[in-house]
């Protein structure tokens, strides 16, 4: 998305953008083939997208080629599902079926061992819709981009040729997510290949898919209890350490997010 992309860490933010309901501006430098379009987007195209892009529910900047600069890789496309086909342009359940689509191949496509490396990455997705006036037409589907940076980065950083297979065996501290400053929540978000005051180092599941959001207060306790365990264990046990926590809300719970982050004082 993405607390865990957002809050004490905005680690990942996701990551997760559920974006708004306006069907304009769609991008910077824009494809007037693309405005509008009820053709479902090219899979693998880059695009050389910005944080105000990517606040938009639409996007129809101009692809680029993928061995010049980008910031954005599509990696899934498709067709909603019937269900959509009388739902309104904003309806939010159009939004928790992107993100759940997107979470999931988001995984497979980076090649993360698991969801716990996802969540700790420098990188995250967005996805796009239609334009409003394509919606209109009948248009009914959904784009997923990796992008360079998290919901909290002023700016994206580029992305290699292919995104594919980035966290594949032991990912390069280049893609991972660590923070410089004295506290988490404060923090500016680096890659860890920077110089950095904390790391991004373990995650705690906190429920599976159907499970009922627990509150924030039961959130938030398990959430610091487990980190205090894992984050020692992950120093080796040391006689003084310090850690941080980050973890979401209910609104990131209902969207599908399960997980919170714990974060290591470090500059390893």
């Amino acid at each position: 998305m993405p607390h865990a992309r957002a809050a004490v860490a905005a680690a990942v933010a996701a990551v997760f953008v559920l974006v708004g309901c306006s069907s304009e501006p769609q991008g910077e430098n824009v494809d007037p083939d693309q405005v509008d379009s009820t053709e479902i987007p090219e899979l693998g195209a880059c695009r050389l997208l910005t944080p105000a892009d990517v606040e938009q529910p639409a996007n129809a900047t101009r692809t680029v080629d993928c061995d010049d600069k980008h910031t954005a890789e599509t990696f899934a496309i498709g067709e909603l599902p019937d269900e959509f086909e009388d739902v309104e342009y904003d309806d939010k359940e159009v939004g928790e079926y992107a993100y759940r689509t997107c979470t999931k191949r988001f995984e497979k496509f980076l090649g993360a061992s698991d969801e716990s490396l996802v969540l700790r990455t420098i990188v995250s997705w967005a996805w796009f819709r239609p334009s409003q006036k394509a919606w209109d037409d009948g248009a009914r589907w959904y784009r997923c981009d990796v992008i360079g940076g998290s919901a909290t980065s002023e700016e994206y950083r580029p992305l290699p040729p292919t995104a594919k297979g980035l966290l594949l065996g032991r990912p390069d501290d280049r893609w991972l997510i660590c923070a410089v400053g004295e506290t988490v929540a404060a923090a500016e978000k680096v890659p860890c290949a920077q110089d950095h005051d904390w790391r991004a180092a373990t995650t705690i599941k906190l429920g599976e898919p159907e499970d009922k959001y627990p509150g924030d207060e039961v959130v938030a306790s398990r959430t610091k209890a487990f980190c205090a365990n894992s984050i020692k264990a992950w120093l080796n046990y040391p006689a003084t350490f310090e850690y941080a926590y980050t973890h979401f809300h209910e609104a990131e719970w209902q969207a599908g997010n399960r997980r919170s982050v714990c974060w290591a004082k470090t500059s390893d």
